[in-house]
Parts: C-alpha cells; sequence; structure tokens
C-alpha cells in the first residue's frame, strides 16, 4: 500500500500558544501516489478569543465571522481519524504541531505524534537544499514555478494545497540539479579565491525597512517587550 501523505496548514489568533493563542482554521490536502487527491480535511474553528491585529490581518478572520464555528473539541477525533497513520508534510512544523498539540491537549485527546506516522518539515527540507536563501512558502512558490496568485490572504487549507504542489516539485529527484543551481561553484585545487568585494551590494528601500519595523513591532508587542533587539538596543 502506498504511504499517504497529509499536507497540513492552520491558521491562529497569534504567534505565541503557551501565552494563549488558538488554532481558527485547519486545512489538510491528501497526496496519494505523489497525487494530490480530493479527500481533504476543513475546518474553521471558535478559538473563544479574539485574534491579534496583526494575525487577523494576515488570515483576515474575524471573530465575527468564526463566532459561530465549532470549537476544537469538537471537531477533533474528525481531524484526527483524517490523519491517522499518515505522513504530515508541514511548512515549519515547530509551529504547527505545538499549537495542535495543545488543542489536542485541551481536548483530552493525547498528541498528534500519537496518531500519524511521522512529520516532515519542508521548511527545513528547503535549507537544506537553498541554503542562503528564502524559503517562506511564497519564496518556494516563485522558485518552483507554483502559481500562488490567489494568495492574497494566508487561509489553511489554500497555503496547504500550494504547499503540496511545491513538496512535489521538491521531491521529484531533481534535488541535485536545484543544489548546483542555487549553491557557490566549488572551488579546485589551485583555484583563486572567491573576490567578495564585487559583489553587488542591493540596500533595502525605506518602504522595505518599515515594513521590516512593523514586523518586528508586531513581535515585539507579542513578547510584552521581552525582545533580546530591544534590549540590546536599550
Amino acid at each position: 500500500m502506498a504511504l499517504r501523505l497529509v499536507v497540513l496548514d492552520t491558521e491562529t489568533t497569534g504567534l505565541n500558544a503557551r501565552m494563549g493563542d488558538r488554532v481558527v482554521e485547519i486545512g489538510c490536502i491528501e497526496i496519494l501516489d505523489r497525487r494530490p487527491t480530493e479527500n481533504r480535511f476543513h475546518a474553521y474553528l471558535n478559538p473563544g478569543r479574539p485574534s491579534d491585529p496583526g494575525a487577523e490581518r494576515i488570515h483576515g478572520l474575524t471573530s465575527e465571522f468564526l463566532s459561530d464555528k465549532p470549537q476544537f473539541h469538537e471537531v477533533g477525533k474528525a481531524f484526527l481519524d483524517y490523519v491517522k497513520g499518515a505522513e504530515l508534510i508541514i511548512h515549519n512544523a515547530a509551529f504547527d504541531v505545538e499549537f495542535l498539540n495543545q488543542e489536542l491537549e485541551l481536548a483530552g485527546l493525547g498528541k498528534l505524534s500519537d496518531h500519524c506516522l511521522s512529520v516532515t518539515d519542508t521548511l527545513m527540507r528547503a535549507r537544506e537544499l537553498h541554503p542562503g536563501k528564502k524559503n517562506t512558502l511564497d519564496a518556494l512558490c516563485e522558485r518552483y514555478g507554483v502559481d500562488n496568485s490567489r494568495r492574497t490572504l494566508h487561509g489553511a487549507l489554500l497555503d496547504a494545497s500550494l504547499l503540496a504542489e511545491v513538496y512535489l516539485a521538491m521531491s521529484r529527484g531533481q534535488e541535485s540539479l536545484i543544489v548546483e543551481t542555487d549553491s557557490p561553484p566549488t572551488l579546485g585545487a589551485g583555484t583563486a579565491t572567491f573576490d567578495a568585494s564585487q559583489l553587488t551590494v542591493l540596500l533595502a528601500t525605506a518602504d522595505e525597512l518599515a515594513e521590516h519595523e512593523k514586523i518586528l513591532l508586531a513581535i515585539d508587542a507579542e513578547s510584552k517587550g521581552k525582545t533580546l533587539w530591544r534590549a540590546i538596543e536599550a
């Protein structure tokens, strides 16, 4: 029997499960024989608390929209039945697994590892294939020619669908070609060392710096001012 893969993504109320953030959406895509099937799992969830403004801007799921949706404990068993025995494919798996384990624990349903076969983190795999490159889902879509034009907001089912295409492209046996293309050439004996002074330096624009500062401020607010860079600046 072919190994069953389930590509999984979540959306949450914020970045920190240990500070009380909850899952608001789960999206799963099944892959059999290296082909996505129509057997999917998707649920919006009422987290019982509002999303942080930064998180809501990312996924667009308002408290009003989620107010009549089921809570996790109402769909938890159906979710576990769906992922049972499968290898999970998740981008930045530690984040999603921590949130799902919290939800499962609150529902008295054990841990994710009690039900699935294993977890493959596509972020870790991408970093191995493309060291030093940007490996966000959007960056990987661009690198592998996956159309992500519908991704104006993050959504668990849409992102799982895109990740399924990216994963299949990443694992189709072309890794050696990709690594050779993205990695600097190996220097042989007697070869001159690379002159880094010839590199063109592209400085961030004012808009890019402003956007970066927004992200830092959001993270700083989430940690209640405990971020390391603020402490160093002070």
